[in-house]
């Protein structure tokens, strides 16, 4: 009895009160209008419905380990001192962002068409020099207002609009590590792995995943025979254009299920799975999880661990397949357009300078250079910003045009200083944001720009 009172208490945790999440799966109404149907104002319902064409969901891998995914993306080949592995995945190939040519190391150039046409890499820098400055960096080194880490500006924003059951993020991935938990509101946040998310929602017929059909159709009757009377016609008509049909719901379900019943493990494609079911069934905006690109290697000859977590030796979705598990994921539950991947690490590694570096004997922290990996329907396909040499022979973050994303040496109106705070207005705007209402998040008083070069059809 125990157990189980405990398993319907994270549930009813995860999916809300009365298991609002499931309602408002089951039915394509927003949490916040199941909850209170007879309040529900004007400004909200509309908002909720631009919110299909607009705002998106947020996936994000963010890293504590600062691992080497910055290192040999596009933008980092153009300067001959930077040093790549030598292995034949990271030989410079040429392959196209939509409709741009650029040259990266060749697995970049293994992501489908239809991902690479919604790519964008964004050349920035942290300022972070060791792993314990994750949250640090999560807070954008003291940048964001309140202290609120980026992940958590977002939510706050996107959760109104997208229905969902709580603001709060969902993190699958931190594996116990505790930089890499998710605070809200100065509160840290529990984590839930992928297992036991699978074994929360699947397993017996009276789960509530299994009935779907019969929540909706019960919800959708209590709400007609609640609006029958006392129902204004702008609430009747929002209930008409959100109402999912039957059969809507019972591919949803089905899909649910499937995917829900493909989680294996804990690993890269189980995390994948878990952020796309948790969106799916509008528990969270925002899901953070963790894909490795090499980890901490001070120490690797050769450079291969970095070689061996870019690729996907072992079936472990590691690295660049990764990313691709997760964009299929998302596939999987027709969640394409309505949800946006990003990267977001403590720092990079240093892409040249050192002896260790030009012997491919190890990568070492470095704050002066990271990129973060924007995919989705409102982001411009093509590389911001890039490298430039900032001392000797050491190669960092350019500045960048924030018109059309180009980098430069110098004189940009985003300054390389100041490229950690552009990247993370830029992806909230990507995010369907509006740049106004994230001004109060950020301490600049608007003076950094985001980028309209990386962004399509907003902005």
């Amino acid at each position: 009895m125990q157990n189980l009172n405990r398993r319907n208490a994270v549930i009813a945790g995860l999916l809300g009160a009365g298991f609002a999440g499931l309602r408002a799966a089951a039915t394509g109404l927003p949490a916040w209008f199941l909850a209170n149907p007879r309040k529900a104002s004007a400004q909200d319902m509309a908002c909720a419905i631009t919110a299909k064409d607009k705002m998106q969901y947020l996936v994000v891998s963010a890293s504590s380990a600062g691992d080497s995914v910055s290192c040999n993306v596009p933008g980092t080949y153009e300067a001959a001192a930077i040093i790549h592995p030598t292995q034949a995945e990271f030989a410079a190939t040429t392959f196209t962002l939509g409709a741009k040519s650029v040259s990266a190391a060749q697995i970049w150039s293994t992501l489908t068409d239809a991902v690479r046409s919604r790519t964008n890499f964004f050349h920035h820098i942290t300022g972070g020099t060791v792993h314990g400055d994750h949250p640090k960096v999560m807070r954008l080194m003291g940048r964001s207002a309140g202290g609120e880490m980026w992940p958590s500006i977002y939510a706050k924003h996107l959760a109104k609009c997208l229905g969902t059951v709580q603001a709060e993020p969902v993190a699958v991935g931190t594996g116990g590590n505790a930089l890499e938990q998710i605070t809200y509101s100065g509160r840290t946040l529990p984590t839930i792995t992928p297992m036991q998310l699978k074994q929360l929602l699947t397993g017996s017929k009276t789960d509530p995943l299994v009935k779907l059909r019969a929540i909706r159709d019960q919800t959708l009757n209590d709400l007609n025979a609640l609006f029958k009377d006392g129902g204004t016609k702008e609430q009747i008509a929002f209930l008409d254009a959100m109402a999912m049909s039957q059969a809507q719901v019972r591919q949803l379900a089905d899909s649910l299920s499937t995917t829900l019943n493909a989680i294996a493990d804990n690993s890269v494609g189980g995390q994948a799975l878990a952020a796309a079911a948790l969106i799916s069934a509008k528990v969270t905006p925002v899901v953070t999880l963790h894909v490795p690109f090499g980890a901490d290697n001070h120490d690797d000859a050769n450079l291969y661990d970095e070689w061996f977590d870019h690729t996907d030796h072992g079936g472990a979705k590691a690295g660049v397949p990764g990313v691709q598990a997760v964009m299929d994921a998302l596939a999987s539950l027709s969640l394409t357009d309505s949800a946006t991947f990003a990267t977001m690490n403590v720092f990079g590694r240093d892409l040249s300078g050192t002896s260790k570096v030009s012997s491919r004997a190890g990568r070492d922290h470095f704050g002066n250079h990271s990129c973060m990996i924007m995919i989705g329907k409102n982001v411009a396909p093509g590389v911001t910003g890039g490298c430039t040499q900032i001392s000797s022979s050491v190669y960092g973050a350019s500045d960048i045009d924030s018109g059309t994303g180009a980098s430069l040496a110098s004189g940009g109106d985003i300054p390389r200083a100041d490229t950690h705070v552009a990247a993370a207005k830029t992806l909230g705007v990507a995010l369907g944001i509006d740049a106004g209402l994230l001004q109060g998040d950020f301490t600049d008083s608007g003076s950094v720009k985001y980028v309209k070069g990386a962004l399509n059809g907003v902005g």
